[in-house]
């Protein structure tokens, strides 16, 4: 369903209409009601899509604890190790690709074009931001599509790859319906047994380097917040276990980091100008425990926003650098769901904007120092399988820097 644009998007409201509206607390706290109302519609997702949902309970990290260290895993073979030290440049670079698992030519350039770049710029690190296995998900966690939409296409790409489910990861009835969350238990499963792919559970972090970390990333699921049907296990529902306990985790997480830079990557986006919208205002829905994202953009709202230096997202098939704004508390929202499908050539809505393309494929790259916080914006011509840089964003004071953090 990322693909297919099934009602007219409403726009979701501006910078000026947020801040007229008085959106913001006296702390300066962006406020979003969480009503849990039902939508006053029934349609063929509600019905259908949850039909499937599973009873599996999730691999849970303890709330308020990292689950995962930047250190190389055990029990797997010549695992690709974490970065401990920055590249020849003096940098953490970080390969950042979304929305890839289709297995088709479009993947194939993306990547090989992806891989030129990574030799050329000394890249330890990637990040996978869901959708990984189109268009249902794995079957198992030894299903043959992690090597036909994931290793081959990887291949020469040889490091850990920071992965997060998607919608299309946890389909249901209704592919890309995130209607079975459960299924993402099998791509935690396959990182037992990959090279690459590195999913310790369906939410975790991760410091570089592990030791006095100058960057972390907190990798979090955001499909039971976020599906286009109501989930039916009630382990999985938005204000069930799993999801209070992944917010307690994140907010603690946060609280607790010690790194001077803060990501935070999840398949679906906070603010978004693509065909998709904004969270809580998702494919024009505006009510609702899920279809509208209302209670990921809460969360978002009220722990990320302010405390984490970026949001990287898919979803949209789309490559986008937001600016950092009032809204965000300074959080920079970028989108990078453009490494396998494309969308329709223009922009839906009018977030603020450093740079922003909806019709290449591409990928991008983070650049991290002491210093400063980079991201580049590739894009790529899949018959040539060139990449041209497109746009360079940088970020030179954190958004909160914990004491003792690198300077």
């Amino acid at each position: 369903m990322c693909e297919d644009e099934l009602i007219p998007p409403q726009a979701d409201m501006t910078e000026q209409e947020w801040l007229r509206t008085g959106s913001a607390t006296a702390t300066g706290e962006p406020s979003m009601p969480t009503t849990g109302r039902t939508p006053s519609f029934v349609n063929r997702r509600t019905l259908l899509g949850g039909a499937m949902a599973g009873a599996a309970l999730a691999v849970l990290p303890s709330p308020g604890q990292p689950s995962a260290s930047a250190a190389p895993r055990p029990g797997v073979p010549g695992a690709f190790p974490f970065p401990e030290h920055p590249n020849g440049k003096g940098e953490f670079a970080i390969l950042v690709t979304g929305d890839a698992g289709t297995g088709d030519e479009a993947q194939y350039a993306v990547a090989a074009a992806a891989r030129d770049v990574c030799r050329a710029e000394r890249v330890g690190l990637a990040v996978g931001l869901g959708d990984n296995i189109y268009e249902n998900g794995p079957e198992s966690a030894d299903d043959s599509e992690f090597q036909d939409k994931f290793e081959k296409p990887n291949s020469g790409i040889d490091v850990p790859w920071l992965m997060v489910l998607g919608n299309h990861d946890c389909s249901g009835l209704i592919p890309g319906s995130g209607g079975d969350p459960s299924r993402g238990d099998r791509e935690v499963a396959y990182a037992a047994t990959s090279r690459r792919w590195y999913m310790p559970s369906r939410y975790y972090s991760v410091p570089l380097p592990a030791a006095d970390p100058l960057v972390e990333f907190f990798a979090i699921d955001t499909i039971p917040w976020s599906s286009y049907v109501a989930q039916l296990d009630p382990h999985y529902r938005w204000d069930g276990p799993y999801m209070r306990e992944q917010r307690s985790w994140l907010d603690g997480a946060l609280r607790a980091s010690r790194a001077r830079w803060k990501v935070v990557i999840g398949h679906h986006p906070y603010l978004n100008n693509g065909k998709h919208g904004s969270a809580g205002s998702y494919d024009g829905f505006e009510i609702g425990n899920y279809t509208s994202g209302v209670h990921l953009k809460d969360m978002y709202d009220n722990v990320v926003a302010g405390r984490a230096d970026l949001i990287l997202s898919g979803h949209d098939h789309t490559l986008q650098i937001l600016e950092p704004t009032a809204r965000t508390g300074g959080t920079r929202q970028v989108v990078c769901g453009a490494s396998a499908k494309t969308e329709d050539g223009k922009a839906h809505f009018t977030n603020p904007a450093a740079w922003q393309n909806f019709s290449d494929h591409g990928f991008m790259l983070l650049k991290v120092s002491g210093a400063r916080l980079t991201i580049e914006a590739y894009t790529v011509d899949v018959a040539t399988r060139k990449a041209t840089l497109a746009h360079r964003a940088r970020q030179t004071r954190p958004v909160a820097a914990p004491a003792g953090a690198h300077a």
